[in-house]
């Protein structure tokens, strides 16, 4: 019998039985087994969209913050930080897993019309342990990101997730939806400070800063 006439189904029964597999339920066991391992290496998952946004992330910052300041913001930016500040990133970036007291900060508008510099309230977010990963969610809010982060070596770490909006329960996968594809660079900046910044988000603003502090710190 020449295995290459067979049709695929005949043919991976046909070596299922050859490796041991002597009933048909052992046929779906064997094909259910060993579950497909998520993918740790953040090049090996990123859009080539989103690793253009990465490769232009501090061009994206100075014109932000520079904008922001030019629109008589310098004060308020000036009041967070080492948060705003480009290159202001520690040594080990891994967050622990928890809930944490989270603030957006919005710099640089990409249209007329648009603020060059918001600050939103706080809102709830949450670092989880995923597998080999770390999962970073927005709990409350009418946006929402939510996804994976990958180490990077170094003192910062990649985030890649997609935006949930209203009332939906569930995040579009990574890579589904460029409009909603989000890439991130988490960083630490203090004891117990973390950031994410987003290069070019879709809407609104040239960067996004997320602020992450422990609740209870």
């Amino acid at each position: 019998m020449a295995l290459h006439r067979l049709k695929p189904a005949i043919l991976f029964a046909v070596l299922l039985i050859a490796a041991g597999c002597t009933s048909i339920g052992d046929m779906h066991r064997a094909s259910a087994r060993a579950p497909r391992e998520a993918r740790t290496d953040w090049h090996e998952v990123a859009t080539a969209s989103d690793r253009d946004r990465l490769a232009r992330w501090r061009v994206a910052w100075m014109t932000g913050l520079d904008k922001a300041v030019a629109a008589g913001n310098g004060t308020l930016v000036a009041a967070q930080g080492a948060l705003l500040k480009p290159d202001a990133a520690l040594e080990g970036p891994l967050p622990p897993p928890g809930d944490y007291q989270c603030r957006t900060f919005k710099m640089g508008a990409q249209s007329a019309g648009l603020r060059e510099y918001i600050a939103y309230p706080q809102f709830t977010c949450r670092i989880s342990r995923e597998g080999a990963l770390l999962r970073f969610a927005k709990i409350d809010g009418a946006q929402r990101p939510v996804g994976m982060i990958y180490t990077d070596g170094g003192s910062r770490m990649i985030f890649l997730g997609s935006l949930m909006l209203g009332d939906e329960m569930r995040p579009l996968p990574y890579g589904r939806d460029a409009e909603r594809d989000m890439v991130g660079i988490l960083e630490r900046v203090s004891a117990a400070r973390w950031r994410i910044a987003f290069p070019y988000p879709r809407w609104e603003s040239i960067i996004d800063v997320i602020e992450l502090v422990p609740k209870g710190e």
